[in-house]
C-alpha cells in the first residue's frame, strides 16, 4: 500500500519514458484480469516482486547516505582518479568495482565528478577529450564487473532468486571468474587501441593522496562482504533478505560513529535519517518507479507468457544446452537496444527457460549466462543507466557512448565470455 501511494505521488513528476512503464503494468494487469481465472495470483506475483525490488534499492541507498558525506571515501577517490596514464585505466577499472560495492550507481556518479573535475584543469582540448573518453569507459566497465558476483547488486540478487537451486556461494567462483575476463580484456584493449597524443608525451598529473587512502574503503567492504557471507553460510536465508537487514544496519554504525568526531559540520544521526527519507528518497522516484515497474511488468509477464509461448511451439527445453546458454548472452543486450530493461528482460524471460536440472548443468551456469547478457546489456542499451550517465560526463549521447565507444569491446567481450561459457559447460558436465 505504501509503495503504491509513492508510485500515485510521484506521478506527475515522472518523465513520459517512465510513465510509459507504468502504462505497460497497468495493461497487463487489465489483460490478466480479463483473461486468467488465476489473475489475482498473477498480480500478486508481481506485486511482491516489485515490493521485493523496492526494498533492495533503498536499503543499498542507506549505504550512500554516509559513504557520500565520508571525507574518507572522497580521498579514496581522488587516488584513484588521479593515477598516471600507465596504471589509469586498472586503476579506475578497479575503483570503479570497489566503490559500485558500496553505492551502487553512486560509483559512477563519484568518479565521473572527479574525472570532469580534473579535465576541467586540462589545458589541451584534444588530450582532455581523450582521457575523458578512457576515464569514463574504465568506471563504467569496473562498475558492470561487479554485476557478475556482487551480492549487493541487483543482477545476482535478482537472478539468484529466478533461478530454482541457485545460491551466491554457488555463484561466487563464476561471477569471480568473468568478471576477471571482463577486467583483463577491457585493460588489454585500451592499451592496444591508446590513441596517439599529439606534440608528444603529455605533462604527468601529481597523484594526490597514497595506496594508504584505500583502507577505510576496503575495511568496508571487508565488513560488509564478509558479514553477507558469513550469514548466508550460518542461516541458509536468500542473500537479498541478508543485504536487506544487514546493510542498512552497517550504514547506521557508519552514520554513529560519523557522529562521534568532533565537527563543527557535522549532522546528527536522526536529522540524516530525516533527510533521507523526506528528502533524498522522494528524488529517487525516476529510479524507483523504473525499477518497480520493470519488475512487476516482468513477473506478471512471465507467468502470464507460458501458455502463449507452447502456442507457439517454441520448447526451450529441445535447444541444445550451448545454443541455449549462448541465446541468453546474445538476447538480453538485444532486448535492451529495444528498450528493455535488463530487470525487465531477466524477470520476464528466466521463468521461460528450462531448469537447471533438465539440462544437466549447476544453477550457477545458468545464472552466469544470465548476468553475462545482463552485463553486455549495461554496457551497450541507451536505456540503462550506467550509459546514461557515462554519455552525461563524457558530452555524447547515450547511444554513442554505449554502442560507438564500446563497439570493439562488445566483439571481443561476447567472443571471450562464448569461450568461457563452453569451457565451463564442458569441465562441470
Amino acid at each position: 500500500m505504501a509503495l503504491t501511494l509513492y508510485l500515485i505521488l510521484s506521478l506527475p513528476k515522472l518523465a513520459p519514458t517512465r510513465i510509459v512503464f507504468v502504462i505497460v503494468a497497468i495493461g497487463l494487469s487489465i489483460i490478466a484480469i480479463t483473461t486468467r481465472d488465476d489473475w489475482s495470483a498473477i498480480l500478486w506475483r508481481g506485486m511482491v516482486q516489485a515490493n521485493f525490488i523496492c526494498g533492495f534499492f533503498v536499503a543499498l541507498a542507506t549505504l550512500r547516505v554516509p559513504a557520500m558525506r565520508s571525507e574518507a571515501i572522497n580521498r579514496a577517490g581522488r587516488y584513484i582518479a588521479t593515477q598516471p596514464p600507465g596504471r589509469r585505466y586498472l586503476a579506475l577499472s578497479s575503483g570503479g568495482h570497489l566503490f559500485a560495492l558500496v553505492l551502487n550507481y553512486g560509483s559512477i556518479q563519484l568518479l565521473g565528478s572527479m574525472v570532469e573535475r580534473l579535465m576541467g584543469e586540462e589545458s589541451d582540448p584534444t588530450i582532455a577529450k581523450i582521457r575523458n573518453r578512457r576515464m569514463l569507459l574504465a568506471i563504467q566497465r569496473g562498475f558492470l564487473a561487479s554485476i557478475f558476483w556482487s551480492p549487493l547488486a541487483f543482477g545476482p540478487v535478482i537472478t539468484i532468486d529466478l533461478i530454482a537451486g541457485g545460491s551466491w556461494a554457488q555463484l561466487l567462483p563464476f561471477g569471480l571468474l568473468h568478471a576477471a575476463i571482463f577486467t583483463a580484456g577491457g585493460w588489454a584493449l585500451d592499451t592496444a587501441l591508446k590513441p596517439k597524443v599529439p606534440g608528444g608525451r603529455p605533462v604527468r598529473r601529481q597523484v594526490e593522496g597514497s595506496a594508504r587512502d584505500l583502507l577505510p574503503l576496503l575495511l568496508l567492504l571487508l565488513i560488509t562482504l564478509g558479514g553477507v557471507g558469513l550469514l548466508e553460510l550460518a542461516t541458509h536465508l536468500r542473500v537479498a533478505a541478508i543485504v536487506m537487514v544487514f546493510v542498512p544496519l552497517v550504514a547506521l554504525a557508519w552514520l554513529l560513529l560519523e557522529s562521534r568526531q568532533d565537527s563543527d559540520d557535522a549532522v546528527s544521526v536522526p536529522e540524516t535519517i530525516h533527510r533521507f527519507t523526506a528528502l533524498e528518497l522522494p528524488n529517487y522516484r525516476a529510479e524507483i518507479v523504473l525499477l518497480v515497474m520493470a519488475g512487476f511488468i516482468g513477473a506478471t509477464g512471465g507467468a502470464m507468457a507460458p501458455p502463449w509461448i507452447a502456442a507457439l511451439g517454441i520448447d526451450l527445453s529441445a535447444l541444445p544446452v550451448l545454443a541455449l546458454l549462448f541465446g541468453i548472452v546474445i538476447f538480453i543486450p538485444i532486448a535492451g537496444q529495444l528498450g528493455m530493461n535488463p530487470i525487465l528482460g531477466v524477470v520476464l524471460f528466466a521463468p521461460l527457460l528450462p531448469s537447471a536440472s533438465e539440462l544437466g548443468i549447476p544453477p550457477a551456469l545458468l545464472i552466469l549466462s544470465i548476468l553475462t547478457g545482463w552485463v553486455l546489456s549495461g554496457l551497450t542499451s541507451p536505456f540503462t543507466a550506467t550509459t546514461m550517465l557515462i554519455g552525461r560526463f563524457g558530452g555524447v549521447s547515450a547511444w554513442r557512448a554505449g554502442v560507438v565507444w564500446n563497439a570493439a569491446f562488445i566483439a571481443l567481450s561476447t567472443g571471450l565470455f562464448l569461450l568461457s561459457l563452453t569451457a565451463l559447460l564442458f569441465a562441470t558436465g
